[in-house]
């Protein structure tokens, strides 16, 4: 029987993305969004769509309990279509909420269902000042201030939550500045960018090699190292799933 595979924020540039390589490696994925509008292009991608909102609590536990997934993977965010930076800053806080609460939800979800393994998004700008290139036990920008401070708590939260809660084995995927298809960037930028091809195959890459802990997934640059997910996960930043590369 193939493994449930729950996706929250099935819609996102990631999650559209990984919704086929999850397909054609053999799961069964049950892919989440918010609007029954949506639920469409789910199917066309190969999910199973489940129409609920992760701030309701007692929806998602109904539903994650009814599906009983293996794994749930949170993809989850909550940033404007396009980059304004008027758009931006309103979405800095509901981020960082979604990050919080929206992960405690999901993951109060899971354990109710049984779930004991948890694989999420996180970013890979969110290091202190220090020697470069980053690696995984980096110190995180924890004494950051204005805008930067909100993003950096939501980080924090999420990822105390997904790695230190008891009874699930929890894997912390950063991702740098994305660029690709259904991405604000069509060519790589920012000082640790990634593709959303191979953002989304990292993830694959994860689930199946039952990984835990945290892992910078970024091309290939200076001041975040990478080596980590290219040892362990044997993971190639150069991966695109439209073009037929493997890793």
């Amino acid at each position: 029987m193939s493994e449930k595979i729950f996706l929250a924020g099935a819609t996102g540039a990631i999650g559209t993305t990984l919704i086929p390589l999850l397909v054609n490696a053999g799961y069964v994925v049950y892919g989440s969004t918010r609007r029954q509008a949506r639920t469409e292009r789910l199917k066309a991608l190969g999910a199973i769509p489940v129409v609920v909102d992760v701030f309701d609590a007692q929806a998602l536990t109904t539903e994650l309990i009814r599906i009983g997934p293996a794994v749930v993977i949170h993809q989850l965010t909550d940033l404007p279509q396009q980059l304004d930076p008027q758009a931006m800053a309103e979405a800095g806080s509901r981020n960082a909420h979604l990050r919080s609460a929206g992960t405690r939800n999901l993951i109060n979800a899971a354990l109710a269902a049984g779930t004991k393994r948890m694989i999420a998004q996180s970013i890979a700008w969110a290091y202190a000042s220090g020697n470069q290139p980053y690696a995984e036990e980096s110190a995180l920008d924890i004494n950051a201030e204005g805008a930067r401070r909100v993003s950096i708590d939501g980080v924090v939260a999420l990822e105390t939550q997904v790695l230190q809660t008891s009874g699930l084995a929890g894997t912390v995927l950063r991702y740098g500045q994305l660029y690709g298809p259904g991405t604000w960037n069509v060519e790589a930028k920012g000082v640790s960018p990634v593709h959303v091809d191979a953002a989304a195959h990292a993830a694959l890459l994860a689930l199946q090699k039952e990984a835990v802990g945290v892992f910078n997934i970024t091309e290939d640059n200076p001041e975040v190292s990478n080596a980590k997910a290219r040892k362990q996960l044997a993971w190639n930043p150069a991966f695109r799933a439209r073009n037929g590369a493997k890793s």
